[in-house]
């Protein structure tokens, strides 16, 4: 399993720049940049308010889950 990180495709999408989206969100261009690769373990709720006000979308927009298909199957709690 893995969390995939879809914030290039929606800057793009949006013809945003990603300079101008962490100045509107009040990030560093580092800080995005490290949020875009996935490569941050952690985001804050008022951080993905920011993204998602300033590129018009919901925060479930820009994660996207990937089955690899080698994670054993999940017990139902019945």
């Amino acid at each position: 399993m893995r969390i995939r990180v879809t914030l290039d495709e929606l800057i793009t999408r949006n013809g945003l720049k990603a300079k101008d989206v962490a100045r509107a969100v009040g990030v560093s261009e580092t800080h995005l940049s490290l949020f875009r690769s996935g490569k941050v373990k952690g985001v804050r709720f008022e951080t993905l308010a920011r993204l998602c006000a300033v590129i018009g979308c919901q925060p479930g927009d820009l994660l996207r889950f990937e089955d690899e298909g080698n994670e054993p199957p999940t017990r139902s709690a019945d």
